[in-house]
C-alpha cells in the first residue's frame, strides 16, 4: 500500500461521494494505527525519500534486522558511490506503535541523506546539519524525530545474560560489576568493564 504522506481520503462504507472527507494528518497521528498498522517499510522509505529527501536516497537500501537488540535503527556506510544501508530492529520495533517505526526510519534516513549528499560518515554526529533536517521534517510532517531513539525497557528485556564480578568491583559504581547482554557471550578483554573486573562468577 503506497501511502500519501500528509493527505488522504477516507471513503465511508455507504459509498456516497458526499461522504468523502479529505484529512490532513501528521505522519504519527494515531489514525495511522487503524489505517495501516503494519506498514511496508520499503513503501514508506520510497515515499519519504520523495517527500523529504528530494529522491536523493536511491542508492540506499532498507531492511529489517532480527538480531539488533540494543538500538532501534542504524545506518551503515558501505563504501564509495553513496552506498549505505538502513537496518531497523525487529525485536525493538515490532511491538511499538507505528509512530516509533516512522520516526526511527526518518532519523536513519537523515543520516543516509547526509552521507549521500555531503559524505558525512559520522554516525554519532547529530550536529547542525542533522538538526536542520530533523527540524525541517518535524515541522512539515508534524513528527517528533529526536536525536536518540533507544527504547530502554525493550532493550532491558533482551539483556537476559548476566555476569557479575566476584572481586571488589561488584561494590563499585556505576555497574557494580554487572555485565548484561542479549546474547550468551561472556565478557572479554575488549569490554569496558574488564580492566575493573577481578573475577567473573
Amino acid at each position: 500500500m503506497l501511502l500519501y504522506i500528509l493527505n488522504f481520503t477516507i471513503n465511508f462504507p455507504d459509498g456516497s461521494d458526499s461522504d468523502n472527507t479529505k484529512l490532513t494528518v501528521s505522519l504519527v497521528d494515531p489514525v495511522w494505527e487503524l489505517v495501516d498498522p503494519a506498514p511496508d517499510v520499503h513503501a514508506l522509505f520510497c515515499t519519504y525519500n520523495d517527500q523529504f529527501f528530494w529522491g536523493q536516497l536511491h542508492t540506499v537500501s532498507v531492511s529489517w534486522s532480527p538480531r539488533m537488540t540494543v538500538c532501534a535503527g542504524v545506518c551503515s556506510y558501505e563504501g564509495r558511490g553513496g552506498l549505505c544501508s538502513i537496518r531497523l530492529s525487529v525485536p525493538l520495533l515490532k511491538l511499538r506503535p507505528r509512530s516509533d517505526l516512522v520516526e526511527t526510519l526518518l532519523h536513519e534516513m537523515i543520516h543516509a541523506y547526509l552521507f549521500v549528499t555531503a559524505n558525512n560518515r559520522d554516525r554519532e554526529g547529530h550536529g547542525p546539519e542533522f538538526h536542520k533536517h530533523m527540524h525541517r521534517i518535524n515541522a512539515k510532517a508534524r513528527t517528533r524525530i529526536s536525536v536518540y531513539h533507544s527504547f530502554h525497557d525493550e532493550v532491558a528485556v533482551y539483556r537476559q545474560h548476566v555476569w557479575q564480578c566476584s572481586g571488589p568491583c561488584r561494590h563499585r559504581r556505576p555497574y557494580y560489576g554487572l555485565v548484561k547482554r542479549s546474547m550468551n557471550r561472556a565478557p572479554g578483554p575488549y569490554d569496558r568493564l574488564v580492566p575493573y573486573i577481578d573475577g567473573l562468577v
